[in-house]
């Protein structure tokens, strides 16, 4: 009887400890990737059934949107929740800071998600792509580290990679291997809390990485496929490189097959998830760096494959989906209007770590925790974008546009011209939306901004500018003194 009281202690001491234990939070990030691919978004020709389950059981964001419209500024944003004026981080990185001999952390001098996880008790791997600096030893308090030597992607075989500090050429397809590391991790962690970073350098969309050819198991499903879903418009003038991609069939197929292996990844994540009895204690989420056009509104590719550089919301649409049952509505399409700047703080709260939440810098983010669990929230519908010299507004109805050194500023009305092709601004009976506009743009970055990083008030970047010559700014790379502590440039006109 004694035996039979320990071991039912022994039990109840273990429930308890469950019980008490912190979510685990796995956060899935695709590159370059519009949410128009995927069929719980309504894409009706590529296959995602996985990331399509993922929103049957868990909340699907109908309108997300990213702050940038390139990848390290998306990322640092998604991992610190400020703006690019804020962390300094206004385009993507080249080699230099990555694995040069100046190489740094771009955001060491912040509290960020992963180092606000380590310290409270959880284990953090990265897999996949970092661009964010410093990449050949583990950052932010990581301890599965295995990343990419750089941002771009020349193509998913034969790569280099990094692992033990080493830089290495991995033979395997890329997705599966960082799914085979991410799982590998899972298995690793499953006895205490984790923070599992499955950053995925697909599906891409750009550059040598769209002619390799197919090689995954999607292969002969998509060879001969049509694929509709990819608009044959004409060239937009703006549009700057990439637009004879569009209507270019082996370009569609390529990027379909890979948006289909990364949800084979997602599948294989969640199954382990569910052999391990975590699926009820872990919150998924699922979302991407930047949106990416393939031929909608007359472009391809991002927001820097224009002249001059756009905030169109082709750019900046993301998928964004949670999951955690319990926790997490099930079936849900909610159609808030929410930033990537808001996820730190929603993910904090839902990690009940909302008191770990950094108070400075003033981050603009906002807790939308309440929405994911069903309830009603008072939420204004408003996203705010910044690209080197181009800031935006969007609301419900509107986007206004603002460039400095240079021209048009650009309003559209989004209910009735969704591909923004007609600029109203200029137009006498648009005034006052534009005064309005305008002036919340302003306050916003009157509020937020840091004078150290804010290249409108003459502060300058930790990267390169596509638009350095606007802001005096030479290239940083190779300044070995260039880092967070730099004092801000004083603006010379050109």
């Amino acid at each position: 009887m004694k035996f039979l009281g320990f071991i039912l202690l022994v039990a109840l001491a273990g429930r308890a400890l469950a019980e008490d234990r912190p979510p685990n939070l796995v956060l899935i990030l695709t590159d370059n990737h519009g949410p128009w691919t995927l069929g719980c978004y309504g894409n009706p020709d590529i296959r995602t059934p996985h990331i399509d389950r993922m929103a049957e059981e868990g909340t699907l964001f109908t309108r997300a949107f990213a702050n940038n419209a390139v990848c390290s500024p998306t990322r640092a944003t998604l991992l610190t929740g400020l703006m690019p004026c804020q962390h300094g981080v206004h385009r993507y990185l080249g080699a230099q800071p990555q694995t040069g001999p100046n190489a740094y952390n771009m955001l060491e001098e912040f509290d960020t998600l992963p180092s606000i996880l380590v310290d409270a008790g959880y284990a953090a791997g990265l897999s996949g792509k970092w661009h964010l600096g410093g990449n050949v030893q583990p950052q932010e308090g990581f301890s599965l580290w295995v990343t990419k030597p750089h941002g771009s992607s020349a193509g998913f075989y034969d790569q280099k990679i990094i692992e033990d500090g080493k830089i290495r050429i991995e033979p395997t397809y890329l997705t599966e291997f960082w799914t085979d590391l991410a799982v590998r991790f899972i298995e690793q962690n499953a006895d205490h809390p984790f923070f599992l970073f499955l950053a995925y350098n697909g599906p891409y969309g750009l550059g040598g990485a769209m002619r390799e050819p197919i090689r995954n198991r999607h292969r002969e499903y998509y060879e001969n496929h049509d694929l509709p879903s990819f608009p044959r418009t004409e060239p937009q003038p703006w549009n700057y490189n990439y637009g004879e991609w569009i209507g270019d069939e082996q370009i569609a197929r390529k990027y379909a097959a890979e948006v289909s292996g990364i949800d084979d990844g997602v599948g294989r994540v969640m199954a382990s998830l569910a052999e391990l009895g975590l699926t009820e204690d872990t919150l998924v989420v699922f979302t991407a760096d930047q949106g990416l056009s393939g031929g909608h509104a007359g472009y391809w590719g991002m927001g820097d494959h224009t002249r001059p550089l756009t905030a169109f919301d082709w750019t900046m649409t993301i998928p964004l989906i949670f999951h955690q049952p319990g926790s997490v509505a099930a079936g849900q399409r909610n159609d808030l209007l929410v930033s990537n700047y808001d996820l730190l703080p929603t993910l904090l709260s839902m990690l009940s770590l909302k008191e770990r939440l950094p108070a400075e810098p003033k981050a603009p983010g906002r807790d939308f925790s309440p929405a994911l669990r069903g309830e009603e929230l008072e939420w204004d519908n408003v996203h705010f974008y910044e690209f080197e010299n181009v800031r935006a507004i969007r609301t419900d109805r509107w986007k206004y546009i603002e460039r400095i050194h240079q021209s048009p500023n650009e309003l559209y009305d989004l209910s009735a011209d969704p591909d923004e092709h007609n600029n109203l601004y200029g137009d006498p009976g648009q005034s006052e939306t534009v005064l309005s506009l305008r002036n919340r743009l302003l306050s916003f970055f009157d509020e937020h901004a840091d004078p150290q990083w804010d290249l409108w008030r003459g502060g300058t970047s930790k990267t390169d500018l596509m638009t350095a010559r606007f802001f005096g700014i030479k290239n940083p790379y190779g300044q070995p003194t260039w880092g967070p502590d730099t004092p801000p440039r004083p603006y010379t006109a050109p």
